[in-house]
């Protein structure tokens, strides 16, 4: 089977094309959908542990009506995830299956891993999945408890599921590129996040590292009393950084909340980047609703102080 690169999709999305530079770009070629808010780990460099918004699950009846809503749009590419971690739901197969019978021609997930058995890939797989990416921000079982939050042996499931979700793909000859991605941390934990890497990244069809980002600024405290270096920001991928502003994430890809609305941001951990209610109105009036112009023209003119940006891509 062709496996793609996935670095190649992500330039595609981090990069901001000419014609989308303006104020009401055309519908974007991906959106994350977010099954669930809820995950079951509490990792320090991300603030959805803080729950600091309701942590429910999308309603079954309108996921299949937002699908809808998305393809009539001109939606191509489906994360069926945001900022929870999805294989905690049952339905999750049946939720791919629904936008593969809708048309979708492409339909991924990131994943910490952790509840990622061959079970359940395998159903999702056979459902259509075409990308599952892990998480892989932890060097061994030590830190993963003390960064995770959650018992040690639970590591080496993730690094097992890895394994055995190549396995399942290459048995059942499935269309799925399977990736992991991790954290370039400076220093010391950089050093010690080669070891695991070189373990699972002859098994992946690729492997590549992000920046540390700030969340918005809901998490540098945190990061900083580690010593590590953190960038404010979405600027994409470690190897091929993208300016902060204009934030690629306003132009590029759209996000739908559990309980429906839009947001402008990848770290929306509290609701202050939302848009739009699709509870309301479509997806189109939501992605060029007068809030979301507002926005992105402060990006164009490189100046977030008066937005909500502001803490976020100055951050450092």
């Amino acid at each position: 089977m062709a496996i793609g690169k996935i670095t190649e999709r992500v330039d595609a999305i981090t990069g901001i094309d000419g014609h989308r530079r303006v104020a009401a770009p055309p519908c974007p070629k991906s959106c994350k959908i977010e099954l669930t808010a809820r995950c079951n780990f509490k990792c320090s460099f991300c603030a959805t542990a803080d729950k600091l918004r309701d942590k429910g699950d999308m309603d079954w009846d309108f996921y299949v009506r937002l699908l809808k809503d998305l393809r009539r749009a001109g939606v191509e590419e489906i994360g069926v995830f945001y900022l929870g971690e999805s294989f905690i739901l049952d339905w999750l197969p049946a939720a791919i299956q629904a936008a593969k019978d809708e048309g979708f021609p492409y339909v991924f997930i990131t994943t910490n891993g952790s509840l990622a058995d061959t079970e359940r890939v395998t159903a999702c797989m056979e459902a259509g999945l075409n990308s599952i990416k892990f998480s892989l921000n932890y060097a061994d079982e030590r830190q993963f408890s003390d960064i995770a939050g959650v018992k040690g042996s639970i590591y080496r499931d993730i690094i097992d599921n890895i394994k055995t979700t190549v396995a399942a793909r290459d048995a059942g000859n499935h269309d799925c590129g399977v990736y992991a991605s991790y954290i370039n941390y400076d220093g010391e934990q950089g050093e010690r996040m080669k070891k695991v890497v070189a373990e699972v990244e002859p098994l992946l069809d690729q492997v590549y590292s992000l920046p540390l980002y700030s969340q918005a600024d809901l998490v540098s405290v945190a990061e900083n009393e580690r010593g590590w270096a953190i960038k404010g920001g979405n600027p994409g991928r470690f190897d091929n950084m993208r300016e902060p502003v204009p934030c690629w994430s306003l132009f590029t890809e759209a996000r739908v909340t559990h309980d429906g609305h839009m947001s402008a941001c990848c770290f929306d951990h509290d609701g202050r980047f939302h848009m739009g209610d699709l509870n309301e109105i479509p997806f189109m009036e939501a992605w060029t609703s007068e809030k979301f112009q507002e926005l992105r023209a402060a990006h164009l003119s490189g100046d977030v102080r008066e937005t909500v940006c502001k803490a976020c891509v100055s951050y450092g």
